[in-house]
C-alpha cells in the first residue's frame, strides 16, 4: 500500500486514493462521483481524510451460513457512527485524502482540500515514469524515513488498516460513512469455516495488538476522539478477551446442569425476571437488527452459530497469541485469507453445507465442547426418564431450568457440526481424528467433573 501511495504520486499525484482488495471489484461506476460529493463539499470537506464504503461479497449464499457479510455492522453500527466522528478504516471500499496519509496534520483554519496541485507530468514519457517509479517501488524507500510511522499506512500490525485510521482520527481529522443503495465494490467471502476462523483470528489478533500498544483507544485517544469513537474502537479491539466470558456460559453451566448444580435462579422465582428480560430483550432485538439489514431468519441463526464459533477458538487462539507475543514468545505476522475452493467445496457451499474437511486445532475445541454439551443434556434426559415420580424432572426443570435452556441452545446450534461428524459422508464431514479427540476429551472431562467434583 505504502509503495501504491509512492508510485501513485510519480505517475498523477491526484488528491484522492481508492484502496481496494485484490478480490473485490466495481459494482457501480457511479461510485467514483458520489464519493468525490462527500470530499468537494465546502462546508465539510476540511476535515474529512477518508470515505469508507460497507465491504460487500457477490458470493454470499442466501442464508449467509459463515456470517461473512456482517450485515449489522454494515447496516447498523458504521452508519450510526457518523455522529461520534466517523467509522474505523476497515482496510477496503475507502476513499483516503493523499495528504493526510502523507502524514498532513490537522488544521481546523487551513485543512481543506487542493485540486490544482495534481496531473502527470506530460514532458516525461510512459518509460521515463516507469524508470522513476520503479524504486519508490522498493522496500529500500523505507529506510530511514517516515513511512509506516507518520506516514502512510502503519507497520508492526495485523489490522493495519485499523492502527493506521485510529491515529490518523486521533490527530483531530473525521471519516464518514457511504452505504449506496446499489452495492458499490464486491468481493469474495470465504466459503469454509477454515478460512472463516482463521480470518477472524488475524483480525480479532490484530485488534487486541492495538488495545495493548500505545495507540491503545483506552489511553492513546482519550481526548483526542470523542467517547462514543472511544467505545466503538474498544468494542472491537476487545473481541478477543471476549472469548473467556464465552467459553464458561459455554462449559461450566452445562458441567453443573450434568451435576445437579443449580447456578441460576429457580423458574418460580422472581429473581429469574431479570435474566429472562436480559435474554429474550439481546435476542429479540439482535434479530430485529439482523432483519431490518435484510437477512433472513435463518442467516441470523447462523450468524448466531458464527458468533459463538468465532469466540471459542478463533478469539481464543488470538488471545492466547498476543499474550505470548506480548511477553516476547512470538512475532506477529499476516496470515492472507485464502478465498479459492475446489468444484467439490463450491457446490457444498452453493447448497449451504457447512465446510470441515481437515484437521485443526480449532476443530478439536469447537467439537470438544459440542459434544460436552451433548453428553450434558444427554444425561439430564436419562436422569428424568429414569425417575420414579415426576417429582425429580419438575425438580430439574425448576432448579435448573435456565441452564438446561443454555446447554439446549448450544446443542441445537451445533447440529450442523453433529451432523458433520457423525452422519455425512463427502469430503466436507468432520475429520476423524477430530471427532475421536473430541469424544475422548469430552467424556474424560464429563465423567470427571460428575465423580471427582
Amino acid at each position: 500500500m505504502n509503495a501504491l501511495i509512492r508510485v501513485s504520486s510519480k505517475i498523477s499525484n491526484a488528491p484522492i486514493l481508492l484502496n481496494l482488495d485484490c478480490d473485490m471489484y466495481s459494482n457501480d461506476p457511479s461510485t467514483l462521483r458520489d464519493a468525490l460529493c462527500f470530499f468537494m463539499d465546502d462546508r465539510k470537506n476540511h476535515d474529512v481524510a477518508f470515505l469508507q464504503l460497507p465491504q460487500m461479497f457477490d458470493n454470499v449464499t442466501k442464508n449467509d451460513i459463515y456470517g461473512s457479510s456482517l450485515l449489522v455492522i454494515s447496516r447498523v453500527e458504521f452508519p450510526g457512527l457518523d455522529s461520534f466522528g466517523g467509522p474505523m478504516y476497515i482496510g477496503s471500499g475507502c476513499f483516503h485524502r493523499r495528504d493526510v496519509l502523507c502524514g498532513r496534520d490537522f488544521d481546523p483554519n487551513g485543512s481543506k482540500l487542493d485540486w490544482t496541485n495534481y496531473g502527470r507530468d506530460h514532458e516525461h514519457t510512459v518509460e521515463q515514469l516507469e524508470r522513476e517509479a520503479k524504486p519508490l517501488a522498493d522496500i529500500a524507500s523505507d529506510h530511514n524515513t517516515l513511512w509506516g510511522t507518520e506516514m502512510g499506512l502503519k507497520y508492526g500490525c495485523p489490522v493495519e488498516d485499523v492502527i493506521t485510521g485510529l491515529s490518523i482520527q486521533c490527530k483531530g481529522w473525521k471519516s464518514m460513512y457511504f452505504d449506496p443503495k446499489r452495492e458499490a465494490f464486491l468481493g469474495k467471502a470465504p466459503t469454509t469455516w477454515p478460512q472463516t476462523l482463521v480470518q477472524h483470528k488475524r483480525w480479532s489478533e490484530g485488534d487486541f495488538q492495538i488495545v495493548l500498544s500505545r495507540f491503545s483507544p483506552a489511553w492513546y485517544a482519550s481526548g483526542r476522539i470523542s467517547i462514543g469513537l472511544q467505545m466503538m474502537y474498544l468494542c472491537y479491539c476487545l473481541w478477543a478477551p471476549n472469548c473467556l466470558a464465552v467459553l464458561y456460559y459455554s462449559i461450566i453451566p452445562s458441567l453443573c446442569l450434568l451435576k445437579g448444580i443449580p447456578l441460576f435462579p429457580q423458574i418460580s422465582s422472581p429473581w429469574v425476571l431479570p435474566f429472562a428480560y436480559a435474554v429474550a430483550a439481546k435476542y429479540l432485538y439482535s434479530l430485529a437488527e439482523f432483519l431490518c439489514s435484510g437477512g433472513t431468519i435463518l442467516g441470523w441463526w447462523n450468524e448466531q452459530r458464527t458468533w459463538l464459533y468465532k469466540r471459542t477458538c478463533s478469539y481464543l487462539f488470538a488471545f492466547v497469541d498476543t499474550i505470548l507475543k506480548t511477553m516476547g514468545f512470538g512475532e506477529s505476522g499476516f496470515v492472507i485469507t485464502a478465498k479459492v475452493a475446489d468444484e467439490d467445496v463450491a457446490r457444498r457451499y452453493d447448497k449451504e453445507i457447512m465446510e470441515f474437511g481437515v484437521s485443526s486445532p480449532m476443530f478439536n475445541i469447537l467439537a470438544t465442547i459440542a459434544m460436552l454439551n451433548l453428553f450434558s443434556l444427554s444425561g439430564v434426559v436419562v436422569r428424568c426418564l429414569v425417575a420414579k415420580d415426576g417429582v425429580g424432572v419438575r425438580v430439574v426443570f425448576d432448579d435448573m431450568g435456565l441452564q438446561l435452556l443454555l446447554c439446549g441452545a448450544l446443542v441445537l446450534i451445533n447440529w450442523p457440526l453433529y451432523h458433520a461428524v457423525f452422519f455425512r459422508k463427502d469430503k466436507g464431514r468432520m475429520p476423524g481424528s477430530v471427532t475421536a479427540t473430541a469424544l475422548v476429551s469430552a467424556l474424560v472431562v464429563c465423567t470427571s467433573f460428575v465423580f471427582l467434583y
